[in-house]
């Protein structure tokens, strides 16, 4: 503002309208670009720690954060996290929030020094759990399944929390599958066919893992900000699984570990399928929803199987018999 003496008078700044964010950097969340601003580079770190590996597979404009870094606070609890309409908002504390926009694909993120300093926790309640909820709204429906691939066609491994999906999985690839994903695996909404996004370069196992995979023995479990207990190990240590970031669905494999009778694969009709396939999905209002139901009923088509089984072993002989 120009005064009468015609000197600049600088204005006051209570908002961080005027705040800098020199660092800068590109990263691809499930092959989607996300462009990163921020005075901090503990963010850009965390975000390396979770996407470095990713490699750009759409040609979507990029989804814009900007990470504002201020001094003091403590370090952020579990954020709650609501949605009206399209705007989302993540809110732990006064020092430790975001807002995110549905419609433009951006956020802004107010977070205490200490909080980017811890990156599990920056990377588990903030960076991925906004680029993730986006990409939700417009481009991928998120399923709670693991995915491997035979000859070029994706197994979509799906079951409830403790089915055993991760621990099959990693079996699979151990056994010549190609690993994609051992909990989460995205599908593109806007595909005619079923195409698996997976997220190969990290496998997490509960801490009994071990007496599966001896070769985890070596790495410790912690801690996860979610209170859960896991060993958590690059898939790039193992050198004989070979991993992929993406392939076409053939197959839907429902986990009923423990089953009473013989081990075999049972044929699911898609009535069966659709209604657990949509059964860990939240409401995120009318239109996103019918996005994502469709995807899932395209999905439910292909061949659903039902795997009855007790060992590893079992588990893997009837997958690999599949056609």
């Amino acid at each position: 503002m120009q005064s009468a003496e015609g000197a600049l008078t600088k204005r006051i700044d209570p908002l961080l309208c005027d705040l800098e964010l020199p660092l800068t950097a590109t990263f691809y969340p499930a092959g989607f670009p996300l462009r990163i601003a921020t005075n901090s580079p503990h963010v850009l770190q965390a975000a390396g720690e979770s996407w470095e590996p990713f490699p750009r597979l759409f040609e979507t404009p990029p989804l814009d954060f900007r990470v504002v870094v201020e001094p003091g606070g403590n370090v952020t609890a579990e954020p709650r996290v609501r949605k009206q309409a399209h705007l989302l908002h993540y809110v732990s504390d006064t020092r430790n929030f975001a807002a995110g926009d549905c419609l433009t694909l951006s956020a802004t993120f107010y977070l205490s020094e200490a909080s980017v300093a811890d990156h599990v926790r920056l990377r588990w309640f903030y960076l991925e759990a906004m680029a993730y909820m986006l990409l939700t709204q417009r481009y991928v429906v998120s399923l709670h399944a693991g995915c491997v691939a035979r000859n070029g066609e994706g197994i979509l491994i799906c079951g409830k929390s403790a089915s055993g999906k991760s621990t099959l999985s990693f079996a699979c690839a151990r056994a010549g599958f190609t690993f994609l994903s051992d909990d989460c695996t995205w599908l593109p909404l806007d595909s005619e066919a079923s195409e698996a996004i997976g997220k190969p370069h990290m496998a997490r196992f509960r801490p009994d893992a071990v007496r599966h995979f001896p070769e985890l023995a070596g790495h410790l479990a912690s801690l996860r900000p979610n209170g859960k207990r896991s060993i958590e190990v690059p898939t790039s240590l193992f050198p004989g699984v070979h991993t992929a970031s993406r392939c076409p669905i053939g197959s839907l494999i429902f986990l009923d570990r423990e089953s009473e009778g013989r081990p075999r694969l049972d044929r699911m009709h898609p009535e069966e399928a659709i209604p657990l396939l949509l059964a860990d999905l939240p409401s995120y209002g009318p239109e996103v929803n019918d996005a994502h139901e469709k995807a899932i009923h395209r999905l439910a088509a292909l061949p659903a199987w039902r795997l009855r089984y007790r060992t590893l072993e079992d588990a893997i002989r009837l997958l690999s018999a599949l056609r």
